[in-house]
């Protein structure tokens, strides 16, 4: 790698930092090719990323954000994974790792807070963003709905009295 290929690492890892709000940290070694592809997928389809990149370079963009308590995780074969959404890459790595004993989860960095092993597992248990809009947009939705029945309640009481009184006349 030349020394501007590795400016250009350094600066699209720098804004990757700047616009995710988690940043998990695993060990991969002895992972396969297939089985980091099948992760780099999986990661894709959460909306998160995974990528292997060199530790220097990573400490380097990793200065000036909140990511900068990352350097002391950066030791030995390590990759990155960032997303928008802090649970969606902790859940699928902590699913991965289930499954392959060589990814091995390092720890994480929300925000400027640093979680290790189990501070990752824990985020990994809470429910994604977009099971959160939901909760709350049904939250929302819930009292309109009982208002509607509310209210449309005594206009079917009175059409049941009046259909009773009706058919009452009609015998």
């Amino acid at each position: 790698m030349d020394r501007a290929q590795k400016a250009d690492l350094v600066a699209e890892l720098k804004s990757s930092f700047e616009s995710t709000s988690v940043v998990v940290v695993t060990r991969n070694r002895g992972l396969t090719v297939a089985q980091s592809t099948v992760l780099r997928n999986k990661m894709r389809d959460a909306g998160a990323s995974y990528r292997v990149s060199k530790n220097k370079l990573a400490r380097i963009a990793a200065e000036g954000t909140d990511y900068n308590s990352l350097s002391e995780m950066l030791v030995g074969p390590t990759a990155l994974s960032t997303s928008g959404d802090p649970v969606a890459p902790a859940r699928v790595i902590v699913d991965f790792a289930k499954t392959n004993d060589k990814l091995e989860i390092v720890g994480a960095v929300m925000g400027g807070t640093v979680l290790d092993v189990a501070g990752v597992k824990a985020l990994a248990e809470l429910p994604s963003l977009d099971e959160l809009r939901a909760k709350i947009v049904g939250l929302v939705q819930a009292p309109a709905t009982k208002v509607v029945q509310i209210i449309q309640a005594p206009a079917g009481q009175l059409a049941r009295v009046f259909g009773a009184y009706a058919a009452k006349e009609d015998a």
